[in-house]
């Protein structure tokens, strides 16, 4: 009868056992898996990291617009293409005063 005791509480202990090494197996996936709470803090980080470089490209972008409508056959610039003149060809006025 000693013997049924201890089979029965010796099986108990390795349900238990199995149980808990499932558990931690599960919490450690939930944790560090692909699908883990340390992976969704890595993509929410670079989530937000895009966000910003987007909306850095869309100032980028909206200036170019601005430029090239200003320079377009519609609406002209003069200013702006005396820069852009300036600048590319190296054209100076005759009064300005060049400092190399």
């Amino acid at each position: 009868m000693a013997q049924t005791g201890q089979n029965s509480a010796l099986e108990g202990v390795l349900v238990g056992l199995g149980a808990l090494t499932l558990g931690l197996y599960f919490t450690f996936h939930a944790v560090q898996g692909d699908d883990g709470l340390f992976s969704r803090l890595q993509i929410e980080a670079e989530a937000e990291a895009l966000r910003a470089e987007k909306a850095t490209l869309e100032a980028e972008l909206a200036n170019l617009s601005n430029r090239t409508r200003r320079l377009s056959d519609a609406y002209l610039d003069l200013d702006l293409l005396d820069e852009r003149v300036r600048a590319v060809l190296g054209y100076v006025h005759p009064d300005d005063i060049v400092v190399q």
